[in-house]
């Protein structure tokens, strides 16, 4: 799988500085809607195959998440990231990634599903 896929090519960090030369413009609702669409979109593409990942790509894409929260609040470029996505309310990717999976095994487990997905 290409890492264009899971959101780490140019077209991120395209996006991202786009949204940074006109968040100067925007409320804070406005440009958090405008960076989910295109980046955490990419993000949370195939979860389950991001299960297990190795760490260079989740680091890469924690880069991209950790850019978009700076973003979004106009934090500088070197501002420690953490309380910034609590902030947002975003999880890290590596616990977005653990979220979605385990979500998933609950609704396939707990609900009436076909019998191949049990």
């Amino acid at each position: 799988m290409a890492m264009a896929e899971f959101g780490c090519d140019p077209r991120s960090n395209y996006h991202a500085q786009a949204i940074r030369h006109i968040r100067h413009l925007l409320t804070t609702d406005l440009a958090q809607t405008l960076e989910c669409s295109p980046i955490l979109s990419l993000i949370d593409y195939c979860n389950a195959l991001l299960h297990g990942a190795s760490t260079c790509t989740i680091r890469r894409l924690q880069r991209v998440q950790n850019n978009a929260a700076r973003i979004i609040l106009q934090a500088p470029r070197r501002s420690h990231a953490t309380p910034l996505l609590n902030t947002v309310h975003w999880l890290p990717v590596q616990q977005r990634i653990d979220y979605k999976v385990a979500l998933l095994t609950f609704k396939v487990r707990s609900t009436s599903t076909p019998s191949y997905l049990h």
